[in-house]
């Protein structure tokens, strides 16, 4: 009689087990990541790279083993960069046309093309008992950041806009720029000492590495990266990421209604203006850090809408034939703006809305519809 031979069936059982969890995890995995759509988002982190087109973003992309965070977007873009006066926009009327929903002139800073002051969405939002912040890779009064709280005629007015700034009640601020608020060259004013006085914590970079810092709630902060121009990623700044982070953390401590935050990767820019191929790629890899700091919280909080775009792009960056992933050759048109639509990602709840090809303008009003905010007529494009 031929011998029964015994089979072990635990591998298999074990081997089923095992799959029939993963599968669970899956589903649970897929059913969680996608953001609920056509919801109302109770917070915004609106991320802004400088200059950053889609040369900016491929040559940082095969720079970085062919991988970046914005892949993760669900919902992509373009807008159109034009400014009220100049096909080509400068930062200044681009960052206006975003907080305010209006086009203006170049160098307008929180102002229409009439040079009337217009009510940005930090402040209408602040208003309504929102925690808002601002955070910028070079000074805290550069174009971009000052048009969400500022409003100047010329964007080269520095002291002008730190005074609008200190006078802003913005909860948190990270950025370059302490010169401008406590060595000033019109008058003696400290404006450090006048945002003490009206419940702010500053500190600065001789004082704290922001990394060492947990901001209290029960205060507004602000945080001085350097006198002037902070260093680049490459000569060591480090705080974009961990800014955004912190941020986030602070912001939605500090008010329950909810918060708004901008946030600029300066520098892109200034690899765009310099024709620097490698300045660009390290900026915008340091811009993309912070972009997962803002999904990674926006994926937990599930009320968060994230927005990524650029004011314009800079240089006309391309990328040549003879470049690979180890090594990307870019040429340049100019070493100023182009007029070239730059691309728009959007994740979190109202983020469908940000689909399509639509002015710089309506960004404006998308963030007010995904926020739920009563509606506004959108202002002439031109």
């Amino acid at each position: 009689m031929k011998k029964r031979q015994n089979i072990n069936f635990a591998p298999i059982y074990y081997l089923g087990l095992w799959l029939a969890l993963f599968t669970l995890l899956e589903s649970c995995r897929v059913q969680q990541l996608p953001p609920p759509e056509n919801a109302t988002a109770r917070n915004i982190i609106f991320l802004i790279g400088d200059g950053m087109g889609l040369g900016h973003i491929s040559a940082a992309l095969y720079a970085n083993d062919n991988s970046l965070n914005l892949e993760q977007f669900t919902h992509i873009g373009f807008q159109k960069t034009y400014s009220a006066n100049d096909l080509i926009t400068d930062s200044a009327a681009g960052a206006t046309a975003f907080a305010c929903g209006v086009k203006t002139y170049n160098g307008a800073i929180g102002l229409t093309v009439d040079s009337a002051a217009c009510e940005t969405i930090l402040e209408e939002l602040q208003e309504q008992g929102y925690a808002t912040g601002l955070i910028a890779t070079a000074t805290i009064v550069h174009a971009t950041p000052a048009a969400f709280a500022a409003h100047q005629p010329i964007r080269v007015f520095y002291e002008e806009i730190a005074e609008d700034l200190a006078a802003s009640g913005i909860d948190y601020l990270v950025g370059g720029g302490k010169r401008y608020f406590d060595r000033r060259e019109k008058d003696e004013r400290d404006l450090i000492r006048e945002m003490e006085g009206k419940n702010y914590y500053v500190t600065n970079y001789l004082e704290h590495e922001l990394k060492d810092l947990v901001p209290s709630p029960m205060s507004r902060f602000c945080y001085f990266a350097a006198d002037k121009h902070p260093l680049t990623k490459a000569a060591g700044r480090d705080y974009l990421p961990r800014a955004i982070s912190m941020g986030v953390s602070y912001l939605g401590r500090r008010s329950s209604a909810g918060f708004f935050l901008m946030a600029e990767g300066s520098m892109i820019d200034w690899g765009g203006h310099s024709n620097d191929g490698g300045l660009v790629i390290e900026e915008t890899k340091d811009f993309d850090r912070a972009v997962k700091e803002a999904l990674n919280f926006a994926r937990r909080d599930g009320e968060t809408l994230v927005i990524v775009t650029a004011d314009h792009e800079s240089g006309g960056m391309a990328l040549n034939p003879g470049s690979s992933f180890e090594s990307v050759n870019a040429s340049f048109t100019t070493n100023g703006h182009t007029a070239a639509m730059v691309p728009v990602f959007a994740y979190g709840p109202g983020a469908e809305l940000f689909e399509g090809i639509y002015e710089n303008t309506e960004i404006y009003y998308k963030m007010r519809q995904a926020l739920g905010l009563p509606e506004k007529t959108v202002a002439a494009s031109k």
